[in-house]
């Protein structure tokens, strides 16, 4: 089992009259990814919905929800060893979890291109997730800057502070 701490967070993320919105989801989702879907699919949006989920120090998920289109990010397939999370993640991509000798660096899974048309493309998701000197929490503010919520994620996550 993982320890939920401050450090773990799920956001979701939508435009609401032509702003971007987002609000802070229960951190119990930060463990359950068909709920978490579930709590994405309750948020009408035109444009879409966008889970950002931090777990600790270790990875970040990305989900977008775009008319029938689930589109799943994973920032570290070896997160999948230590976190159930990070595990429902690679079983909804039909992805089996790495073997220790295949452990030996960071490697984002999923769908690379969930941003890309609202201009964060693969190379850049990809370099996101990849730097190893920003926390989850950074590499997600870094991506919302990037997407143009910059301002209302961070006052999702100051209103649990």
């Amino acid at each position: 089992m993982t320890d939920v701490d401050a450090a773990d967070f799920a956001v979701v993320v939508y435009r609401e009259d032509a702003r971007w919105e987002a609000e802070i989801l229960p951190v119990a989702l930060t463990e359950d990814l068909d709920g978490l879907i579930h709590a994405l699919r309750q948020q009408p949006s035109l444009g879409g919905t966008i889970g950002l989920v931090s777990v600790g120090d270790d990875f970040f998920v990305a989900i977008r929800l775009l008319g029938d289109d689930d589109m799943v990010f994973l920032s570290d397939v070896t997160a999948s060893v230590d976190w159930p999370l990070a595990q429902q993640v690679l079983e909804y991509l039909d992805i089996p979890v790495p073997e220790d000798e295949e452990l030996d660096q960071v490697l984002p899974v999923g769908d690379m291109s969930i941003f890309s048309d609202l201009g964060l493309d693969e190379m850049e998701l990809g370099a996101i997730s990849g730097d190893l000197e920003l926390y989850p929490d950074e590499m997600l503010l870094s991506i919302a800057g990037r997407l143009g919520f910059a301002a209302a994620f961070e006052r999702a996550l100051d209103a649990v502070a």
